[in-house]
């Protein structure tokens, strides 16, 4: 896809790799709808990093675990640009909560989690159909994590859902085809505030052990994510359904 003169809603715009990738749109001539939940202060300076590069940009709220919010944000963005032609589902969220530990897990935990990694995609995906498929076709980027490849990460719900939104890109790609192409990409570890905000002190020495496990010997960084996402959006347009790991070989790991 050509993405000048495009137009996209970016969930989760207002951090790491949301935002990064709304920046990376739009420096590709990409207008952008910034959605965030709470991060309001920095969706809407994604917003006006975006407007500064010679797009159209705003910051939208809207929980994506909420049909009705998730549909009033599809027309917000298409009255805004007139059309949409791309959709970056990012917005997730998780519990740091050890594998062994299942009492931990509770149901509450659970639901929340899905709702937002997993229906949220769902609601925001079905809430756009419509202008996807408009104006040549559309394409929808779903970030999922090697937790759902893996089961592997920060909690069990966290890594169900993911793996379920694996799932859903597929089933999504033979829905919405052949005007719509599906795909979604799967960090490992992402160095940034989220993971340093879960993981507290442990955290240098969990990113080190990472690298030290990984034939790349590095681990990514939202801008490393945002070009997975952008690589998939530009590049042949008979790729649909597939999960592009970009986790600097984790899942291979070291000889």
């Amino acid at each position: 896809m050509d993405l000048r003169g495009k137009a996209a809603i970016v969930t989760g715009g207002g951090t790491g790799v949301g935002a990064a990738t709304a920046r990376m749109l739009a420096a590709r001539g990409c207008s952008v709808l910034v959605n965030y939940s709470r991060s309001k202060e920095g969706a809407e300076k994604t917003a006006a990093e975006c407007s500064a590069l010679g797009v159209k940009a705003f910051a939208h709220r809207a929980d994506v675990s909420i049909d009705e919010e998730c549909r009033a944000m599809a027309k917000a963005a298409t009255d805004a640009f007139g059309r949409l032609d791309v959709l970056i589902n990012n917005a997730g969220t998780t519990e740091f909560i050890p594998h062994a530990n299942l009492e931990d897990a509770t149901t509450e935990k659970w639901l929340h989690i899905l709702a937002v990694n997993l229906v949220g995609p769902f609601h925001c995906a079905r809430a756009a159909a419509d202008a996807l498929r408009a104006d040549g076709g559309g394409e929808v980027i779903n970030v999922s994590s090697v937790a759902g490849l893996a089961g592997t990460g920060s909690s069990i719900p966290y890594c169900a859902s993911k793996g379920g939104l694996n799932n859903l890109t597929v089933t999504l790609a033979r829905v919405l085809g052949p005007e719509v192409r599906v795909n979604a990409v799967a960090p490992g570890f992402i160095d940034g505030s989220w993971l340093q905000d879960g993981l507290g002190d442990a955290y240098d020495a969990i990113k080190t052990a990472f690298e030290e496990r990984t034939p790349l010997r590095r681990v990514s960084k939202p801008e490393d994510i945002a070009a997975g996402i952008l690589a998939l959006l530009e590049g042949p347009d008979l790729v649909t359904g597939h999960v592009l790991p970009i986790e600097g070989g984790m899942l291979i790991g070291t000889s």
